[in-house]
């Protein structure tokens, strides 16, 4: 029953609950850069190359058991068993992860802007201040070492 417990109190930490939230919230973020990558960024990239489909730009290393090439996609080639290099999918993954990459960089920052660092404690004194003759000592002293007064 005490492993139970342990993994309850575990479980139950800060850093876990946050660390959960933080991998749905990045899968779902994964999530909508990919689909502004492959819907909205390359498609205009692409058309501007000269109508080029990134998703589908793929060479074939060997030709399909099932059918002879060519293909007109990624899909028809892996169902006709084929074996790609899929440059397209990989020049897509790149700039998703630039995308990613430049988000948690700006996030990064803008919490460590928001982020006050607060003022290092000031050290406790060693020396005080003579009160016949205005000269600095020890703080444990019990007899000032310039004018000689009880303290």
């Amino acid at each position: 029953m005490s492993i139970i417990k342990e993994f309850k109190e575990f479980a139950m930490k800060g850093n876990v609950i946050d660390l959960a939230v933080g991998v749905v919230i990045g899968g779902a973020f994964g999530a909508i850069v990919k689909s502004l990558v492959d819907d909205v960024i390359m498609p205009p990239i692409g058309l501007l190359i000269g109508n080029v489909d990134f998703s589908n730009m793929f060479f074939v290393l060997k030709e399909g058991s099932k059918q002879l090439g060519p293909y007109v996609s990624v899909a028809a080639a892996k169902q006709a068993g084929a074996v790609t290099l899929n440059i397209g999918l990989f020049i897509n993954a790149m700039v998703s992860f630039t995308i990613v990459a430049f988000a948690i960089f700006m996030l990064v920052k803008a919490i460590n802007r928001l982020k006050r660092e607060e003022p290092a404690a000031a050290p406790a004194p060693t020396t005080k201040e003579c009160p016949f003759c205005a000269s600095n000592i020890p703080e444990k002293a019990s007899r000032c070492p310039q004018c000689t007064s009880q303290l």
